[in-house]
């Protein structure tokens, strides 16, 4: 931890105790739970950035000359963990920034809450951000008050928010992970989905089945799951098309199949161009890679490439990929400040590096242990 953070930390205990004191005493007591097993994450190649409070599943993006970081925000509601991921029970999202990679973060006031958003229940998962005619848009899973997964749409005019949030789900969406890249020609498209938890299997007909697999698909053989793409309208807050399949293929051009466990898509989608290819990555989930293909234009298909990052400590894993300055950092999490619960997460942030062939070097987020 550094003298930044351990002064934020300080004064967000000293401000908010009145009104949060539960959830300081729960990081404060985590602490000390991950000092007693710290040799887990001796060799942690990145330390936390937040530890005011926990995070994870952090959108990266460059606004204004700085990085802002969009990540969902943990707490303990005291639930048993489910593979349906009830346990994951975020209500309220938090912004913060840095000026530089490494150096202090900045955390502003909360920019929004389920309590907000009209049509919405719970579970306000990983969400995104983007910019476009002086507005600022954020994106977020919830479920709605029937209980499916729905993505909704807030708007501000400063990158921190506090965003306002419109009165219905964007039209046509579902599952969860929203991530919306802007093409250097102006144009924004939406990734989107995720099984298991996200419901995502249950929409395999094209309509929601609420008696659907609890999982994937469950047939190995068959073609994996795909995470879904939609075009943004001008607005910035509906889709422009109906939500297409983004393929990815194997080295022989075939489409992943389900009982690929350790390359075929699981959450978290995410968009990014480099030398003019666009890089998809994603969660293998239950695997705990974070993987990428690489295609043509946004659309695909993509054909899977390789691992980003091997597992961290904790179940899931969930990135972003932005360039600063020259250079390329990943965003992640692990649980080192909770010392190991899956579902008390934080944020962290390392340098992302290409090879001449413009492949990705993969990263061993415990790299520095000892040998």
């Amino acid at each position: 931890m550094n003298i930044n953070n351990l002064v934020l930390a300080a004064l967000f205990i000293t401000t908010t105790a009145c009104t949060q004191n539960a959830k300081t005493t729960n990081v404060a007591d985590s602490t000390a739970t991950a000092d007693s097993t710290k040799n887990e994450f001796a060799g942690a190649i990145s330390q936390p950035l937040i530890n005011s409070r926990y995070s994870a599943d952090p959108s990266a993006h460059v606004f204004e000359g700085k990085i802002f970081v969009y990540p969902s925000h943990d707490y303990d509601a005291g639930m048993p963990e489910n593979d349906n991921g009830d346990h994951f029970a975020m209500k309220d999202y938090y912004v913060y920034s840095m000026d530089s990679v490494g150096g202090k973060v900045t955390e502003y006031p909360m920019a929004l809450t389920v309590e907000d958003v009209p049509w919405a229940s719970k579970q306000m998962w990983a969400p995104d951000a983007a910019y476009k005619n002086g507005k600022y848009y954020f994106y977020f899973p919830a479920r709605d008050k029937e209980g499916i997964f729905r993505i909704g749409a807030a708007v501000s005019d400063k990158p921190q928010g506090p965003f306002k949030a419109q009165p219905q789900p964007i039209k046509n969406s579902f599952s969860m992970d929203p991530a919306v890249f802007t093409d250097t020609d102006g144009q924004s498209y939406m990734y989107f989905g995720g099984i298991w938890g996200g419901q995502l299997q249950k929409w395999a007909s094209g309509k929601f089945d609420p008696k659907g697999s609890a999982t994937d698909l469950e047939q190995d053989d068959k073609p994996a799951l795909l995470p879904k793409i939609a075009k943004m309208d001008g607005t910035m807050l509906e889709f422009a098309e109906e939500p297409k399949d983004v393929q990815i293929l194997d080295e022989k051009g075939q489409l992943l199949k389900g009982g690929d466990h350790d390359r075929r898509f699981f959450e978290a989608a995410w968009l990014h161009k480099y030398n003019g290819k666009y890089y998809l990555s994603y969660s293998t989930g239950d695997t705990h890679l974070i993987c990428y293909a690489i295609g043509d234009n946004p659309y695909g298909p993509f054909t899977y490439q390789g691992v980003i990052l091997k597992p961290v400590i904790g179940w899931t894993s969930h990135h972003s990929i932005v360039e600063f300055k020259g250079k390329w950092y990943l965003f992640y999490h692990d649980t080192q400040v909770s010392g190991g619960k899956t579902h008390l997460r934080n944020v962290k942030v390392t340098e992302l590096k290409y090879d001449a062939d413009g492949k990705i070097i993969t990263i061993d987020p415990y790299a520095n242990k000892s040998k």
